[in-house]
């Protein structure tokens, strides 16, 4: 598989600034094993040189070299990539500022583009679009099973503000094609995407990737909710592919105490074998309850944050085990405006797990993975998880933890998937809840006075059985026909996301991911797990059964 495409599927990679001080490549020149390198540079060129004058058909100087690199990129390891030139800007827009277009972090798999993650706010998000889509047409052409490239799907979906494109897509448990217009808009790429009081005293904050400015928001939020109260914090990485190694360890350092160790790299080099402890200034959140929650997409940073967090028995890591990306990367960029990402050390918790999951198979046995954990049963089943009994360590107050494959929670909890159907996928497809949400408040003028609070909003406002019935006229008018029995399997989902959507409406986002944090259970739970959290803070140890 193509290198470049590993970007979209792991997220933002590590991209260490001043980590490796001084540390180049090219220092190894005068090594035996640069010597023998560079011994077949001439090989290398004459059989471009050879390929360029005798192949059948024109071949462009610049696609050999290109296609060289990455053959050479394919034999190292999953995360080590080409970047073309021409991939190199929105490489770049991914970390920085915000970009136009349907609003996805997709992968190519099989020759088939996959929905890694719809970014949250985003035109694809809203409109139900889920992780693990198979996008396989666009404007009604064929885009599976020919070839496509990272640069194809960029031209296919990116587009000004307003445009609209008609996406055909696979799902999972749908037979026939489901098809989407999506109107293009404007994707921030804000990495703190929401925080919120959950409760009286209870915090909540949601980090969606670490870019150059998330250290900053994220205090900025915690600040504001310590202002507010916060005695308690739930810090939510589930989806969180990781991204800049430098923001984790800052926000690490928040929770900790001087002097405690949050990250160590190990390399071949002896510039990459680092070590990385808490500051002695006093962090903003250093005493109190602390939840981390993450899932099979919290990946890099996010691992290093949880890591740490679990090896000083900081707080209680809840959800399912984690990605498993435990790599430090730097970048070389050539003249022409491409680059390479090579990976130079391991990183390491402070308990001494490496999490990087093992990379000894092909780049699609790799991706796999993730699939696999979902055949085997381990996503929904504690007991299914396969334990490295040889990979075990010991927090601070010598908790058993594991390595060599992600974090693995204190505390299994499993995403909600019974709530499904088809009815409830037909009216997240044809956009009936953000369409119904803006008819509602547009003809019921009293709402805005009736709750001129989020709060007010989201604590007594409730989907009564004539709401209900004016929604499933209202869908049935734009056709998505009432399925009673899919209704009932999907009731809890179905009319919270009434009630969110008519939130958002009204108050944005804060009158949004309340709602909807009322049936996730993930968030549920660890709402009622917080006093253990404490007690984990207090003793090293917490009571409840896993």
């Amino acid at each position: 598989m193509n290198k470049v495409i590993k970007y979209f599927l792991f997220g933002l990679a590590f991209i260490v600034v001043g980590l490796l001080a001084g540390f180049k490549i090219k220092e190894n020149q005068g090594s035996p094993q640069g010597m023998s390198i560079y011994s077949g540079v001439g090989k290398l060129q004459h059989t471009l040189q050879f390929i360029q004058n005798n192949y059948v058909e024109d071949v462009a100087a610049n696609k050999l070299v290109d296609d060289a690199i990455q053959g050479v990129m394919e034999g190292l390891d999953p995360h080590s990539f080409y970047i073309p030139a021409s991939e190199m800007k929105q490489m770049r827009e991914q970390m920085n500022g915000s970009f136009e277009g349907i609003g996805i972090q997709f992968n190519i798999l099989e020759d088939t583009i996959y929905v890694e993650t719809p970014l949250s706010g985003g035109p694809s998000e809203k409109l139900g679009i889920m992780a693990g889509d198979r996008i396989v047409t666009v404007d009604g052409e064929n885009v599976a099973g020919i070839g496509i490239t990272n640069s194809d799907v960029t031209k296919y979906l990116k587009g000004p503000k307003g445009t609209q494109v008609l996406v055909g897509i696979l799902r999972s448990g749908f037979e026939d094609l489901l098809e989407f217009n999506i109107t293009r808009d404007k994707i921030p790429l804000n990495s703190v995407d929401y925080a919120y009081m959950i409760s009286n005293g209870m915090g909540y904050i949601r980090i969606t990737r670490f870019a150059e400015t998330t250290f900053q928001e994220f205090h900025e939020q915690l600040v504001a909710l310590k202002e507010q109260g916060m005695e308690s914090l739930i810090l939510d990485l589930r989806g969180n592919p990781g991204g800049y190694m430098t923001q984790a360890y800052h926000i690490a350092d928040e929770f900790l105490k001087g002097g405690m160790g949050i990250v160590s790299t190990e390399g071949r080099i002896p510039n990459s074998q680092q070590s990385y402890e808490s500051t002695d200034e006093v962090g903003e959140f250093e005493k109190g309850g602390l939840i981390v929650l993450i899932d099979y997409s919290s990946a890099s940073a996010s691992e290093i944050v949880s890591g740490a967090i679990q090896d000083h028995d900081r707080g209680l890591i809840v959800g399912v085990r984690s990605f498993g990306k435990g790599l430090v990367q730097i970048q070389e960029e050539f003249e022409d405006g491409s680059a390479i990402r090579i990976v130079v050390s391991k990183y390491y918790t402070p308990s001494g797990r490496c999490i990087q999951k093992p990379y000894d198979k092909t780049s699609e046995e790799y991706d796999a993975e993730i699939s696999e954990r979902f055949q085997s049963g381990e996503i929904f089943d504690e007991t299914k998880i396969q334990v490295p009994d040889s990979l075990t360590f010991r927090t601070d107050a010598g908790r058993i933890v594991y390595g060599g494959g992600g974090i693995y929670p204190d505390v299994f909890v499993p995403d909600d998937t019974t709530g499904g159907s088809k009815y409830f996928t037909d009216l997240r497809i044809q956009d009936m809840f953000r369409r119904f949400a803006a008819h509602y408040v547009d003809s019921h003028k009293t709402l805005a006075s009736t709750y001129p609070e989020p709060r007010d909003y989201y604590e007594k406002f409730a989907v009564t059985q004539s709401l209900l019935n004016e929604f499933i006229s209202f869908a049935e008018a734009r056709e998505v026909p009432f399925v009673a029995e899919d209704y009932e399997t999907s009731k809890k989902y179905i009319d919270n996301r009434i009630m969110a959507y008519i939130g958002r409406r009204l108050h944005g986002e804060e009158g949004f991911w309340p709602v909807i944090h009322k049936t996730d259970q993930v968030i549920q739970r660890a709402r009622k797990l917080m006093p253990f959290s404490s007690e984990l803070e207090e003793t090293g140890q917490f009571s409840i059964a896993n």
